[in-house]
């Protein structure tokens, strides 16, 4: 009974405080491709958002377009994420190397937001290719940093955008086999405990 207890309440900080990290790295992203704020949806998220991340604002500087206050509202959001779920299974509430882990996590989860984001579009493309819904302007905006330089090594051919394939390939190459994986053996990351890796 203790231990469905102790899973339950894990499954419930990782969905709850997963769903806001999301939240938090799609808002980053919003900032770093310059999405459009006017959208409804982009104003939605920076609502959300907004209470966390303004009091940082204050003292952390904007550098080179990068809102470093969000990146550390992620970085702390993961944190207290694993903390919570290192205590709940039994173990130290705190330990320098959760930091490490958090940030392999939300280097795995932009790469993931990006991935889907992907996966979206091509299907946005073939259900609805003239639309201009919010969150298809939104996907475009994000997704458009990423794809850009992969367009121009992979120019339309006969209408069909052989790029994305490319972003697809290089996505996979750094989580699966590159970086992110590497860096969760090298780390000695438990598998299912960090929000962003499998």
């Amino acid at each position: 009974m203790t231990a469905n207890f102790a899973n339950a309440s894990v499954f419930l900080v990782q969905t709850f405080f997963g769903l806001y990290l999301i939240l938090v790295l799609v808002r980053f992203l919003m900032q770093v491709s310059r999405a459009d704020y006017y959208n409804p949806i982009c104003q939605v998220v920076v609502r959300l958002t907004d209470p966390a991340i303004k009091p940082f604002n204050k003292v952390l500087p904007r550098i080179l377009g990068i809102d470093f206050a969000t990146l550390i509202v992620a970085l702390l959001v993961q944190v207290v994420a694993i903390s919570l779920v290192m205590l709940l299974t039994g173990n130290l509430i705190f330990h320098p190397t959760y930091i490490g882990w958090a940030l392999v996590g939300l280097a795995s989860m932009i790469l993931d937001i990006y991935f889907f984001t992907l996966i979206a579009m091509v299907i946005a493309s073939w259900i609805a290719p003239y639309s201009d819904h919010p969150a298809m302007s939104l996907i475009i905006q994000l997704t458009d940093p990423i794809c850009a330089p992969a367009r121009k090594l992979l120019p339309s051919m006969g209408g069909l955008d052989f790029s994305i394939i490319l972003v697809f390939v290089v996505i996979t190459l750094i989580d699966t086999f590159l970086v992110i994986q590497p860096l969760v053996i090298a780390l000695g990351i438990p598998s299912g405990l960090v929000l962003g890796l499998n």
